[in-house]
């Protein structure tokens, strides 16, 4: 069985692209083919050593399906299962998309929401990314000057995102000893 696993949450198909562009970075039989979490159960999360959690930004900042009135293939149904799971042990590596543009006051805000459901469940999250080449106003998934996670803006910096990926990748590759 693979090591990694990769799940995300999608309402265009955008954040699926990047969950396969991932996947394609590892070229490794490691990591799994990503699995929409709406098609997933937690024990599907904790079969893998390590995880690969990716959620777009929705409306103002929420993540799929909590705080929006959207219709999207979401984390709402999810969350609560994340929530009570022991992730203690776990290296999580998480992924959001946004749009700087339209929503910079809310920049990848589910990326943020999403860090601290992991965190509280004791998981240890890894690939933090610098927020250098990025302009928005306000995001609740900084940690200081870094987002918590890979920070993919497909709206209006497209052209950057393979270049991206490859980069946190490989720097992933090294947190999970692959």
């Amino acid at each position: 069985m693979a090591k990694v696993g990769i799940f995300f949450g999608s309402d265009t198909g955008k954040t699926r692209k990047v969950a396969k562009l991932i996947q394609d970075a590892f070229a490794s039989d490691d990591v799994a083919a990503p699995v929409n979490i709406n098609k997933a159960s937690i024990d599907d999360l904790l079969a893998y050593d390590y995880l690969i959690l990716g959620t777009p930004t929705l409306g103002d900042g929420a993540l799929p399906g909590l705080d929006c009135d959207c219709q999207a293939e979401s984390w709402a149904e999810f969350v609560p299962e994340l929530e009570s799971a022991d992730l203690a042990g776990k290296k999580v590596a998480l992924f959001g998309l946004g749009d700087q543009t339209s929503y910079g006051n809310a920049f990848v805000d589910a990326l943020g929401e999403l860090y601290d459901v992991v965190s509280e469940a004791g998981a240890s999250v890894v690939g933090f990314w610098p927020n250098e080449g990025y302009e928005f106003n306000s995001s609740n998934a900084l940690d200081g000057d870094d987002f918590v996670g890979l920070v993919i803006d497909q709206d209006n910096q497209s052209s950057l995102t393979p270049e991206r990926v490859k980069t946190w990748v490989a720097s992933l590759k090294s947190e999970f000893a692959l």
